[in-house]
């Protein structure tokens, strides 16, 4: 547990959440900030700053949780067709709380939420000089 830690915090009971879920390693909670409605976050129990530094075991819990969060989202939001689910790693990555968490967010026909990149096709030579770095 991080002292000055929101989410752990969340996880102790002394700050305010709405929980949607929980198991004994991982919780789910709304986000007070969403992207769609029925927005909601993941996070395993026990503090890390991102998933880098989790334990495997956290991570599958999380990741279990966040399977379920998805298919009731889309099963029990009315209009929900689909779902993003996230995790940010690094304040240029956009994250704001350095515990690991995933984003589920809902997703409807014609919601104002965006990808921050269109896909378009990449330089073939620059991938394989990246390809390289990477095996």
């Amino acid at each position: 547990m991080s002292e000055n830690c929101i989410f752990c915090g969340i996880v102790a009971g002394t700050i305010p959440s709405t929980r949607v879920a929980e198991t004994d390693r991982a919780i789910a909670f709304m986000d007070i900030a969403p992207a769609t409605p029925g927005h909601l976050l993941v996070i395993p129990r026990e503090h890390s700053t991102d998933l880098r530094e989790a334990a495997p075991e956290d991570l599958i819990a999380a990741m279990s949780l966040a399977q379920s969060m998805v298919s009731r989202v889309i099963d029990r939001l009315d209009g929900a067709t689909g779902a993003n689910l996230l995790s940010c790693i690094g304040a240029d990555a956009w994250q704001s709380v350095f515990h690991t968490h995933l984003h589920v967010i809902p997703r409807y026909p014609d919601d104002p939420m965006v990808l921050p990149w269109k896909p378009e096709s990449g330089d073939l030579d620059e991938i394989k000089a990246v390809h390289a770095k990477l095996i």
